[in-house]
């Protein structure tokens, strides 16, 4: 009986993985070095994005030109590490 299922399994897995996806999914135009407008939609979503970053030296500078922290009077500090 398990075999059954072990070889049901394996071919649900191959048909799923032919599917390929497929991209009816929106599609994210933010460059790989730019700072996303979700993580300035507030202050524990900029924190959360600015803690998430991978400490890389070889990596490509994100670009902050234009980017504006998310500020509050209320928030309590969230930790970044």
């Amino acid at each position: 009986m398990n075999v059954k299922h072990g070889i049901t399994a394996a071919a649900l897995l191959s048909l799923l993985a032919a599917c390929g996806g497929g991209g009816s999914g929106p599609v994210d135009t933010t460059a790989a070095n730019e700072v996303p407008a979700s993580a300035t939609a507030s202050p524990e979503a900029y924190s959360r994005y600015v803690g998430s970053l991978a400490t890389d030296d070889r990596a490509e500078p994100l670009i902050v030109d234009n980017v504006v922290p998310p500020t509050s009077e209320s928030a309590e500090p969230i930790s970044v590490s």
